[in-house]
């Protein structure tokens, strides 16, 4: 099963649709660099796939932390610094990547799936509420 169809369901929504939708968009690109990786794609394809993904991220941390700063969220330290130590590590993997010392292999495949659904389900589920309270849904 792919991980689109597990992030479906309730469980992963934080009921703010534009973070939601952007979950889900993470969840299609992982995907994507993972049906890559296992065909078999050109270096050069994973590493464009890299690097959307890390651009994509970005900016969904970003967006994240701007609602968190804005509604007041006690928790923006600790969101902040975990979006900070993914950003790190996958900063690292892409340099490595990117100078050919290393390929794009199922562990940081399960890294990547990992990380997301549990930090969805862990950290994201503890602002849904707050953020609606302020009114964002």
């Amino acid at each position: 099963m792919s991980l689109l169809h597990i992030l479906q369901s309730d469980a992963f929504s934080v009921n703010v649709r534009e973070i939601d939708a952007q979950h889900k968009r993470l969840v299609e690109m992982v995907n994507e660099f993972h049906r890559a990786m296992r065909t078999g794609a050109a270096a050069d394809v994973m590493k464009k796939l890299l690097r959307e993904l890390i651009s994509y991220t970005a900016n969904h941390f970003a967006l994240e932390e701007k609602y968190m700063k804005k509604y007041n969220f006690s928790g923006y330290n600790e969101h902040k610094q975990a979006h900070e130590k993914l950003v790190a590590q996958v900063l690292e993997l892409q340099k490595t990547v990117e100078s050919g010392k290393s390929v794009i292999t199922i562990d940081v495949m399960n890294f990547l799936k990992d990380w997301l659904i549990n930090h969805i389900k862990g950290m994201d589920k503890k602002y849904g509420e707050h953020f609606n309270k302020n009114g964002l849904f």
